[in-house]
C-alpha cells in the first residue's frame, strides 16, 4: 500500500463512470465505420446523380429566386451541392477535432484513472477518420464529374487552419487564429481543467450539427427502399449515429467530469471563456446560401458565381449578377428559414451552457451570437455585394 492517498481521480463519481461507460461501449457497438467505408467505396456518381441525397428544403439557396427559377434537375443538383457544402465545412471541423480529442486526452494522463476517457477519444477520432474519408471521396467525385475543379473541397489541410471555411477574415485575422490554436493545443495538453472545458466548445459545435444532421438522417431513415437508397443519404445517417455518442461524450466532459475535479483558476476561467466567446463570434453569421452552416456569404459570392457560370447553369456574367444580387440582397424563404434555424441554435447554446457555473454572462445569454438579424444580414449583403459586383465581372474576363 501506499502511504499517500488516493487523490486526482475523475470516476470517484459512480453516476459519472456509469455514464461514459455506457456511452463508450454503445458507441463502441453501434460504430458504422466500416459501412461507412463500405459505402464510400462502392459510390459512384453515374449511380445516383439524378436522384435527391437530402429533404428538398436541404439545398443550396433553398427558397431563393434561383431555386424558384431552376427546372427540376438543377433542383437535384443544388440538393446535391448543399451535401457537398455541408460536408466539406464538416471535414475542416473534424480535423481540428482530432487534434484537440489528442491534446485534451494529454491533459488528462496526470489523472489516476485517465483511461476510459482517453480510449472513448480514441474511438471517436478513429470514427472522425472515416468519415473525413467518405466526405472527400463523394465530394471530391462530384465536383471532378460536374465542374472539373473543386469548388466547395479542398486539399487536405492541419487543424491550425481556419475552421469555418468561409468565414469574415484576412490574412492577419488568419494568422491570429493560427496562433491561438496552437496556444490552446499546449495549454490543453497539460491542464486538466482545460482540456475538458475543450469540450464545452466541441458540444456547442456538436449541437449546431446535431440540429441539421438529424434532419439530413431522416432522408434514409425515410427511405422506401433504404438498400437501394443513394450512397450520399447513408452516409449522412451513419455519420449522425456516430456523432449522437460524440455529443453524449462532450456532454459527460463539460458538465460531469468538471465536477469531479479542482475548480478553476482565474486564469482557466479567462481562457475557457475565451474559448467559448470565440465560438460565438464563428457562430455569428447565418447562410442564405445553405441553411445550418453559420457561412459569412461575401466570403461565398466568388463559390456561388463560379457555379452560375458553370455548365450546369449555363448563366451569362451579368445574368448571373443579377441573380445573386436577387439571392443574397433581399428577403427571401430561404434567408428566414436560415435565420430560425441560427435562432435554434442561440437558444439550444443557452440550455447547453446552463449547468457550466464559470461561463461569463455574455456567454450564457449567448449576447454576441444572438445579436444578429434578417436586417443585419441584409444591409451587411447590399453593402458588400455593391462592392463585390465589379470584382466578379472582372473575373469573367480574366
Amino acid at each position: 500500500m501506499f502511504d499517500a492517498p488516493h487523490t486526482n481521480t475523475l470516476l470517484e463519481n459512480s453516476l459519472v463512470c456509469r455514464k461514459l461507460q455506457l456511452n463508450y461501449q454503445r458507441n463502441r457497438k453501434q460504430d458504422c465505420t466500416e459501412r461507412l467505408d463500405a459505402a464510400a467505396a462502392k459510390f459512384r456518381y453515374e449511380d445516383c446523380k439524378d436522384e435527391y441525397w437530402n429533404p428538398i428544403e436541404f439545398s443550396l439557396l433553398y427558397g431563393t429566386p434561383l431555386w424558384e427559377q431552376a427546372s427540376e434537375i438543377q433542383r437535384i443538383l443544388l440538393n446535391q451541392l448543399y451535401w457537398v457544402a455541408y460536408y466539406s465545412q464538416i471535414i475542416s471541423a473534424e480535423i481540428a477535432t482530432i487534434f484537440f480529442n489528442q491534446t485534451s486526452a494529454a491533459g488528462l494522463y496526470g489523472q489516476e484513472d485517465f483511461r476510459l476517457v482517453c480510449d472513448m477519444l480514441d474511438l471517436e477520432s478513429s470514427q472522425e477518420r472515416a468519415h473525413i474519408n467518405a466526405f472527400k471521396t463523394i465530394s471530391e467525385q462530384v465536383e471532378a464529374h460536374l465542374f472539373g475543379k473543386r469548388i466547395f473541397t479542398y486539399a487536405m489541410r492541419t487543424p491550425f487552419a481556419q475552421t469555418m471555411i468561409y468565414a469574415n477574415t484576412n490574412a492577419l485575422k488568419t494568422a491570429w487564429k493560427k496562433l491561438q490554436f496552437h496556444g490552446f493545443g499546449l495549454l490543453s495538453a497539460d491542464n486538466t481543467f482545460l482540456a475538458c472545458q475543450y469540450f464545452t466548445v466541441r458540444g456547442l459545435r456538436t449541437l449546431n450539427g446535431k440540429l441539421v444532421q438529424h434532419k439530413l438522417s431522416r432522408y434514409y431513415q425515410n427511405h422506401s427502399d433504404k438498400e437501394n437508397s443513394p450512397v450520399p443519404s447513408k452516409i449522412s445517417y451513419y455519420h449522425f449515429m456516430d456523432e449522437s455518442f460524440h455529443f453524449n461524450s462532450s456532454t459527460i466532459l463539460s458538465h460531469d467530469i468538471l465536477n469531479c475535479i479542482a475548480p478553476p483558476t482565474h486564469f482557466e476561467r479567462f481562457i475557457a471563456n475565451l474559448g467559448i466567446k470565440g465560438c460565438q463570434k464563428d457562430h455569428y453569421h447565418f447562410s442564405v446560401a445553405i441553411n445550418g452552416i453559420f457561412w459569412y456569404d461575401p466570403a461565398l459570392y466568388s463559390t456561388i458565381y463560379k457555379i452560375l457560370r458553370s455548365r450546369v447553369f449555363g448563366m451569362e456574367p451579368s445574368e448571373a449578377i443579377e441573380m445573386m444580387e436577387a439571392c443574397f440582397t433581399q428577403e427571401t424563404e430561404g434567408l428566414h428559414r436560415s435565420y430560425q434555424t441560427h435562432r435554434e441554435a442561440v437558444e439550444s447554446y443557452k440550455v447547453y451552457l446552463e449547468p457550466v457555473g464559470y461561463g461569463w454572462k455574455e456567454n450564457k445569454e449567448m449576447a454576441v451570437m444572438g445579436s444578429n438579424s434578417i436586417r443585419q444580414y441584409l444591409t451587411l449583403q447590399q453593402r458588400k455585394f455593391s462592392a463585390a459586383r465589379r470584382t466578379l465581372l472582372q473575373s469573367s474576363q480574366d
